[in-house]
């Protein structure tokens, strides 16, 4: 290895404190700003850093995991006798159907291509069966592989313009369910090739909606891949709004929604990096674009709509660390009217974030289990609630101990 290579922080032996430093450098946060987002010192976090201090407990080293988007908390602490995944939910057994679909080549084939009003029914109603089901990864595991393996059929037989630049709409919304299956499994590479490739078609399609979409999940992977990659997620949303701008007068519902999904979109990286009022003033926007839609209006994919509102607003006070403002937001906010069991599973892990964030950690345990009733498979793929859960098995209170235990089996977090 070159003398100035980064050191691996996977090679042993290294310390807690060498690991976090790389992983920090890597993420492109400073000290300051790590400092920061942990609530704690600067020369706090150079001192663990440095080895002066051991490792934290547990419930530091769990916030130090989320906030570096560590995947396996064994890649910072080291201990590799019993790896726990945070942010990586355990792969789903339909995962390599759908794997195989995606990487197949669809060059001939000896029957017909489905139309593209069929596809898009059969799209509607995998969208339907996502947000009744409880397990909807397994539901929507099963419709994926034919649905991809048509679409691009579809593309393929096309012979006129029109009706290929319809192909490619359904094809780029069948790559975006794909991403919401794939999201959070152990194949990273796999959700950055369904993000790429719906892009691509939803550009050859021309169709505002499709490319809202499109460009809403990409900017939802590179936020996620961490602070590095916020500048990315901005300029994809401001990207895509600049381009639906010319659309919105006199735009449909469904284009009009992913305007105000996209907004939000934006907000949430905003309250990522702990702007406060950029946050807050992007979520104003999202809220005015909501107020043009029907009050019972909700869009399939991102479920965006007046409904939701409330939840975004969880979501922001929350992502600020703003514990007090986060449980006002949670009493403000109407989940009964999220229509979408993982959304509203989704909504129920946010809220149990407020809690804790407020220092409420039973009610905080209690807001997560409705949301393994409302969505079991939702939970189990969300590093937040996973990481609470695992913090919880070490409380000091034994009726919160096993508690969380309970929740932590359920889970699937503490097999080997």
């Amino acid at each position: 290895m070159p003398d100035d290579a980064t050191p691996d922080p996977y090679a042993d032996p290294m310390g807690f404190g060498t690991r976090m430093q790389i992983l920090r450098t890597r993420r492109g946060l400073s000290r300051p700003v790590a400092a920061g987002l942990l609530g704690m010192s600067p020369s706090w976090v150079k001192q663990v850093e440095r080895g002066e201090i051991g490792m934290p407990k547990l419930p530091i080293v769990l916030r130090i995991a989320e906030l570096l988007r560590v995947r396996d908390l064994a890649d910072l602490t080291g201990d590799q006798s019993a790896p726990v995944d945070l942010f990586i939910g355990p792969g789903h057994p339909r995962l390599q159907e759908v794997r195989d679909a995606v990487n197949a080549l669809t060059l001939n084939a000896d029957r017909e291509a489905p139309s593209a009003a069929h596809l898009a029914a059969r799209l509607a109603r995998a969208w339907t069966a996502r947000h009744e089901a409880p397990n909807h990864r397994e539901v929507i595991g099963e419709l994926l592989p034919s649905l991809i393996r048509d679409a691009q059929l579809a593309v393929r037989q096309a012979d006129a313009a029109a009706d290929r630049r319809a192909a490619q709409a359904v094809l780029s919304e069948v790559y975006s369910l794909s991403q919401f299956f794939v999201a959070y499994q152990p194949d990273s590479a796999l959700l950055w090739r369904v993000a790429e490739r719906g892009m691509v078609a939803a550009q050859e399609s021309e169709d505002p909606h499709a490319i809202g979409v499109a460009a809403w999940l990409a900017a939802q992977a590179h936020r996620d891949s961490g602070p590095a990659h916020f500048d990315a997620a901005d300029a994809m949303t401001s990207e895509a709004l600049r381009y639906l701008e010319g659309f919105l007068p006199d735009a449909d519902d469904r284009t009009l929604a992913i305007a105000g999904a996209l907004q939000f979109e934006a907000g949430y990286t905003a309250a990522r990096r702990g702007d406060s009022g950029t946050a807050w003033g992007w979520w104003d926007k999202a809220q005015a674009t909501a107020r043009r839609l029907d009050s019972a209006y909700y869009h399939s994919i991102t479920s965006f709509g007046q409904a939701i509102m409330g939840a975004h607003a969880v979501t922001v006070a929350v992502e600020l660390r703003a514990g007090g403002e986060s449980v006002r937001q949670v009493v403000s906010a109407d989940a009964q009217a999220i229509r979408s069991r993982p959304r509203l599973a989704r909504h129920r892990i946010e809220e149990a974030r407020a809690y804790q964030l407020d220092g409420q950690q039973e009610t905080a345990l209690a807001t997560l289990e409705k949301a393994h009733q409302a969505a079991p498979e939702t939970i189990r793929y969300n590093g937040y609630a996973r990481r609470i859960v695992l913090e919880e098995t070490e409380s000091k209170f034994p009726a919160r101990r096993q508690r969380a235990a309970v929740l932590a089996e359920q889970l699937g977090m503490l097999a080997a």
